[in-house]
């Protein structure tokens, strides 16, 4: 029964492309997430509502490396606007 309780320790893990990116343990993206978590809250998780505050959220774990820097359009937010302080959506769009 090889492969049981560790798996063949011939070879080595590839890690996945996405999806693996560090932890925020010194909770410098916490305002983003809390903004964004709340508004899924408010909104009955209805993500649509929320994705500005997703990008930001993103954008934030980019700038503080952690994670890749990538352009937000191949994330899904090409057409994402983002909000002024009033919570409206601003005239210009972050991507073109």
């Amino acid at each position: 029964m090889s492969g049981a309780f560790g798996g063949n320790r011939g070879l080595r893990p590839i890690p996945p492309e996405k999806g693996i990116f560090p932890l925020d343990h010194l909770h410098e993206c916490d305002a983003e997430k809390k903004e964004y978590l709340g508004c899924l809250k408010s909104s009955a998780h209805k993500s649509e509502q929320c994705r500005h505050l997703s990008k930001k959220y993103l954008q934030c774990r980019m700038a503080k490396n952690l994670m890749a820097k990538q352009d937000m359009s191949e994330l899904g937010f090409s057409g994402v606007k983002e909000l002024d302080s009033t919570g409206e959506k601003s005239k210009e769009s972050i991507e073109h």
